[in-house]
C-alpha cells in the first residue's frame, strides 16, 4: 500500500535512522529540533520525543526526518555500525535561511 508504514510486510524495509543519528545529523548541519521539524511539517515535540527515545513513531515519519537531513547533505551509514557524516563536495547548500536575509544577500 503506497504511503503506508507497511514496508516490512511487503518485504522491503526503509533504512532506519536512530535517535543518535538524528541528533548527530542535526549537529553537523547546524539545525535545531525546530528546524528539522519545520522542514517536514511535524511538531518540534515530535523530534524532541524521538531523539530522546520517548516515543516509537511510525517508520514513515522517521523516514521523512531522514530524507530532509539527507537532502541537506547528511549521509547515513548503517553497516558495520550506525553513523552519519556530511557529503563531500559542492552542491551541499541549504541556501540562506530567512532569518539571515539582508539587503546584501537579497540580490
Amino acid at each position: 500500500m503506497a504511503g503506508s508504514d507497511e514496508g516490512a510486510q511487503s518485504g522491503t524495509q526503509a533504512p532506519i535512522m536512530s535517535p543518535a543519528q538524528s541528533r548527530a545529523a542535526r549537529g553537523l548541519l547546524g539545525w535545531s529540533q525546530a528546524d528539522l521539524a519545520g522542514k517536514v511539517g511535524l511538531d518540534e515535540h515530535f523530534v524532541r520525543d524521538f531523539e530522546g527515545g520517548y516515543s516509537d513513531p511510525p517508520s514513515g515519519q522517521i523516514e521523512a526526518l531522514r530524507s530532509a537531513l539527507s537532502a541537506a547533505g547528511a549521509v547515513f551509514t548503517d553497516a558495520p555500525t550506525l553513523g552519519v557524516h556530511l557529503a563531500a563536495g559542492p552542491g551541499v547548500d541549504e541556501g540562506t535561511r530567512a532569518d539571515a536575509l539582508t539587503t546584501e544577500n537579497d540580490r
